[in-house]
């Protein structure tokens, strides 16, 4: 990607601004608190953090209605916390612990909530793209004018179940956004290497989908495009594909080397694209917030994140009999 030049004037308001600044800067500290408790072993299996890709769904959720709904894949602390799940049950359940949001069964890949429209957190490449069309259906087939935002990477955009949903979702029009988080990585292979052609939401043609390319390190950019996605949606005119392209700081997981590309390489994107900092320099350059009251705000944010931890220290494990809850419907009548 090339290097940002100088921020021109805001295209959002100050609180529009400040709030996107806040949600990122969440999303940043809880992931560096949750690769600490990962490395101090309390946090076991899998972790995936998401420290550089914060703008993308900041972006998106700036946009979502109330009941509209959104998946994605295991990268997804970050989706939680943007649609407003409480920072400490996510942390419990990272760390297994009963007081999380699948009480402690999940852990990092497998949290959910009804109450915030959350379906997962999926550990299967891809999985989640027929069931993001699943819900997209049911909102369709019920009358309600909602939309579902299905998340997955450019690793996943390869998966053959990716394109017979295409095609469902398309002849059926139905209400979903396909959002490919394009990291450049998938797990650990650059999509100059696994993918031939030049852009992935150009496949969707040969669906009669339509969609496009976003800058995924600008929220606004993101925030703008998310929006014509959703006019597009629930206009009923049927999916829509957002290729965002952004960039993950840490490997593919906390277990991950990353060795496939060089640490210059890694540090050129914090240094020059890192979208928390571009909001930070929109903010200062337009004086909306002084140097000050960002560092409050991040004193704020390391409260919050530091009583999520403490809670999920605190949190007891599930009692053994938890392994038989959750595991078929409860019927009614």
């Amino acid at each position: 990607m090339a290097t940002r030049k100088k921020t021109s004037a805001p295209t959002a308001d100050a609180d529009e601004l400040l709030k996107y600044y806040r949600d990122m800067l969440l999303i940043r500290r809880f992931e560096e608190k949750a690769g600490q408790l990962y490395g101090m072993g309390l946090i076991g299996g899998f972790c995936h953090l998401y420290i550089g890709q914060e703008a993308v769904v900041v972006g998106i959720e700036a946009v979502a209605r109330k009941n509209d709904k959104r998946l994605t894949s295991y990268r997804d602390h970050g989706h939680m916390l943007a649609c407003g799940m409480d920072p400490k049950g996510v942390m419990a359940e990272l760390t297994g612990r009963e007081g999380g949001y699948s009480k402690g069964k999940g852990g990092s890949m497998h949290m959910f909530s009804r109450e915030k429209h959350f379906y997962g957190g999926h550990g299967i490449v891809g999985a989640q793209v027929p069931i993001g069309a699943g819900l997209a259906f049911s909102d369709k087939y019920r009358g309600e004018h909602n939309v579902t935002f299905c998340y997955f990477g450019d690793g996943a955009a390869n998966q053959g179940q990716v394109y017979e949903t295409y095609n469902m979702a398309e002849l059926w029009d139905l209400p979903v956004i396909f959002v490919i988080e394009n990291n450049q990585y998938a797990m650990g292979t650059s999509v100059k290497r696994s993918t031939k052609s030049k852009s992935l939401f150009e496949r969707g043609r040969a669906y009669g989908i339509e969609g496009e390319e976003v800058d995924g390190m600008d929220v606004l950019a993101v925030r703008d495009a998310a929006e014509k996605a959703t006019l597009h949606c629930r206009a009923g005119k049927g999916p829509y594909i957002l290729e965002i392209k952004t960039y993950r700081y840490r490997g593919h997981s906390m277990s991950d080397p990353a060795k496939y590309r060089t640490r210059e390489e890694v540090q050129k994107m914090r240094d020059e694209r890192d979208p928390i900092d571009h909001v930070r320099q929109m903010l200062l350059e337009a004086k909306s917030a002084t140097e000050d009251d960002l560092k409050a705000i991040d004193k704020e944010i390391k409260s919050i994140v530091n009583e999520a931890a403490d809670f999920a220290r605190e949190s007891p494990e599930p009692d053994p009999a938890e392994l038989w809850t959750d595991i078929y419907a409860q019927v009614e009548g």
